[in-house]
């Protein structure tokens, strides 16, 4: 039986989930249903039917407490003769009517088809606190967005009684990964902060506080960037249905990190690359 190949170190750069992270998928985004990951043939990101509430977590593990800073506003000197024309920034609708404000500001920042059909939902914010912490906690939740779907079939091959992963799998989740790195993450930040007392009330009706709404969201990004990159070909096992890694390290992953290995090296780096930038537009207003 061929020994299992040598695993390449971590890279640390991008899924969210986007903004997920900041109200929507990168978280993300990445994607999909709790424990999916070693189920139903490894199919990672597929689309599920809406749920008009959202179910809050019933245990969850303590969640420490940060501080992502608040962006402070420095106005530019003026000539005094010089009139000052102030414009207003729009006000923030309740929770329960949120949906079409947060719709409407993603567009703005990316207008594709693939996101338009995520956002076709309802209780986008409550939607986008469960799976941050689900994220958090090293979850997806396919239940809380419609992502796109990987195209074609799972595919891997034999090679005696050894099972490898195709590397030609890895581009079936080239649509989904390119609607979340075609972001730019620091209008998502932007976007964050603007929405925050809004995120804080979804967060709040889920039991958190602010600040471990804060360590949530960085706790889901670190998970992303905690994620090994993987370039050798991956051995598989199959228990029943479901296909699981051969090496002991990687299946102790958290499966939101399998998740990702199943996208392949360069599109894990990508989601990488972005989780990163999310990061650094959070906590550099």
């Amino acid at each position: 039986m061929a020994r299992p190949p040598n695993k390449s170190g971590t890279s640390k750069t991008i899924l969210m989930l986007g903004t997920i992270a900041a109200g929507v998928l990168v978280g993300g985004v990445l994607y999909q249903s709790t424990n999916s990951s070693d189920q139903d043939d490894m199919e990672l990101m597929g689309i599920v039917e809406q749920q008009p509430v959202v179910e809050a977590v019933i245990e969850r593990p303590a969640v420490p407490e940060a501080v992502i800073p608040t962006p402070v506003a420095t106005p530019a000197a003026e000539p005094a003769a010089q009139k000052k024309t102030v414009m207003k920034p729009p006000q923030l609708p309740s929770l329960d009517n949120s949906d079409a404000f947060v719709r409407d500001r993603m567009l703005l920042i990316k207008h594709k088809s693939e996101l338009q059909s995520w956002l076709n939902t309802d209780d986008l914010l409550r939607r986008s606190a469960s799976y941050l912490d689900g994220l958090a906690r090293g979850n997806t939740l396919s239940k809380v967005f419609p992502l796109t779907p990987p195209e074609g079939s799972f595919a891997m091959h034999k090679d005696g009684e050894t099972i490898w992963l195709n590397a030609g799998n890895y581009e079936r989740y080239d649509s989904t990964v390119g609607v979340l790195t075609s972001f730019n993450m620091k209008s998502m930040g932007q976007l964050f902060h603007f929405m925050r007392p809004l995120l804080e009330n979804a967060f709040a009706e889920m039991g958190y506080r602010p600040r471990q709404m804060d360590g949530i969201i960085l706790q889901a990004i670190d998970n992303i960037l905690a994620t090994p990159i993987i370039v050798e070909p991956i051995r598989l096992t199959r228990d029943s249905v479901a296909y699981k890694f051969a090496d002991p390290e990687l299946e102790a992953l958290l499966p939101v990190q399998k998740q990702l290995l199943r996208t392949g090296p360069e599109n894990t780096q990508r989601l990488q690359q972005q989780a990163l930038a999310l990061k650094d537009a959070l906590l550099n207003p």
